[in-house]
């Protein structure tokens, strides 16, 4: 079934190749656009202290020019005055007066105010000896208005300063705006470039991030779809390069689960297959022999009932085996003694032992008190005793003993029996693996026995371990912690 337009839309908003993409873009353009602000508000304000700081200078060297001419005296000119007003009203693009003491404007770069009186609020403030400046960024003009003072002696003989005039400078900051445009136009244009070089490098980073996403992606499809030989190449770098390797490992292990169920399947596939045509050999041997004498009928029904025993063993233990191996199995803790319950396997195991002529040992070095499962703990205890009194010699020993420390409570069981090779001990924890197997058939055993007491030693939080060697004996050790911590 195709998916709607909304949800593909949905599907990508949620991808990891979107997020990396989003990601990678705003870290280019957040930074860009900050970057971009400060550079157009330092630039426009550097480019505008300048020009004030600049024409700040010229005012006071124009004042300078005005009291040292005496520009103000009656029917004076001076090339020097007219010459640095010139220069302030074509560089600035500003307009100056002169104003004298009555108030009567005697130099304007506009002319039109020439002879004329002038009533600006901030000229009168001037007059009084006071240095005016306005910078009024919002309406675009900066304003000053500076007293042209000169030196007097009063009556007194004491020196004073007269003020015998005003000059205003009326700037209009539209060199001011049209670099704040230019720099503006600048900055979008940078910005506009960073933008798209952002999606690129967006786009470039979440198709390359993504590559070995969707490696591993085709990889876990073919799982699903059941095939285990897909392999993600490792030619990353860094943490990529770790993830491929762990997933590979991964697949590894899948393929050995994949291997050891196929397996596990065809095992329990012939356990189960061969009691049942044993039965029907003997079944069929019944029909086919009508005039059988009594004893051997006997017989042939007490073999197939050996085999009615083994299936339902086998059964047994595999229901038992896929409980334990349930990742929700629980068990039935309590706090019991390990003591009594050694002791009451081996007096139940105690006839099959003297079957066989073998002496059964029970060493306890103190007495222990432990959370197990019981029943658990007991169908381990059980294997383990079973296994060496089958697996033994004829007058041979079986010891069990028991220990602990402050944290963990030690079982081994010790055999004189015929041992295992190395090579057959790594594996006899495995399902359905028999060290001979001709002679476990005989003495009963479905070879899944240790796997189980394995699975509930590991629900323990404990461990089991094996030493053996051939012609000697086999010892196994059972670590299991005296307080049971779900």
């Amino acid at each position: 079934m195709k998916k709607k337009p909304i949800e593909r839309l949905i599907n990508v908003l949620k991808s990891f190749r979107f997020r990396v993409f989003v990601i990678v873009t705003l870290s280019i353009m957040i930074p860009s656009f900050i970057f971009g602000v400060l550079f157009y508000n330092i630039s426009v304000g550097e480019f505008q202290s300048k020009k004030i700081d600049r024409l700040k200078i010229n005012n006071t060297m124009l004042v300078n020019s005005i009291i040292s001419e005496g520009y103000l005296d009656e029917n004076t000119e001076s090339t020097t005055v007219e010459t640095q007003i010139a220069h302030l009203a074509g560089e600035y693009n500003c307009r100056v007066q002169i104003i004298n003491s009555q108030y009567v404007i005697v130099s304007d770069t506009e002319k039109s105010e020439v002879g004329k009186s002038s009533v600006a609020e901030n000229v009168i403030k001037s007059m009084s000896g006071k240095d005016i400046y306005i910078n009024n960024e919002d309406k675009g003009y900066v304003e000053f208005a500076k007293p042209l003072t000169v030196a007097n002696i009063n009556q007194t003989g004491k020196k004073v300063n007269k003020t015998v005039g005003v000059l205003y400078i009326r700037y209009a900051m539209e060199d001011v705006f049209d670099y704040k445009k230019n720099m503006e136009e600048i900055v979008i244009i940078a910005e506009a470039i960073l933008t798209l070089f952002a999606l690129i490098s967006g786009w470039a980073c979440a198709m390359l991030f993504n590559r070995p996403i969707k490696r591993i992606h085709k990889t876990v499809r073919d799982i699903v779809s059941g095939s285990y030989d897909s392999h993600s190449k490792n030619n990353e770098s860094g943490e990529l390069a770790q993830i491929n390797q762990d997933f590979s490992h991964f697949m590894d292990r899948m393929r050995k689960q994949e291997q050891a169920r196929q397996e596990f399947v065809s095992n329990v596939s012939h356990e189960l297959k061969t009691p049942i045509t044993s039965m029907k050999v003997l079944a069929e041997s019944l029909i086919g022999n009508e005039g059988m004498p009594e004893e051997l009928y006997q017989e042939f029904l007490r073999d197939i009932c050996k085999e009615i025993d083994r299936e339902n063993d086998i059964i047994t233990d595999l229901l038992d085996l896929v409980k334990m191996e349930k990742p929700d199995s629980t068990l039935n803790i309590s706090t019991v003694n390990i003591n009594e319950i050694l002791e009451t396997v081996l007096k139940r195991l105690k006839p099959i032992a003297e079957d066989k002529n073998i002496e059964l040992v029970f060493e306890s070095f103190r007495p222990v008190i432990a959370d197990v499962d019981e029943l658990k703990f007991a169908s381990v205890s059980t294997n383990l005793v079973e296994n060496a009194i089958k697996y033994n010699n004829t007058d041979g020993t079986v010891t069990v003993s028991l220990n602990s420390d402050h944290q963990y409570f030690y079982l081994k069981v010790i055999d004189t029996g015929i041992g295992i090779s190395e090579e057959d001990q790594e594996r006899v924890f495995e399902r359905f693996f028999r060290v001979d197997k001709a002679r476990s058939r005989e003495t009963g055993g479905t070879g899944l026995g240790l796997a189980i007491a394995k699975d509930i030693v590991k629900k323990h939080h404990g461990s089991i371990k094996i030493h053996s060697k051939e012609g000697e004996g086999t010892t196994f050790i059972v670590r299991i912690p005296l307080k049971y911590i779900a």
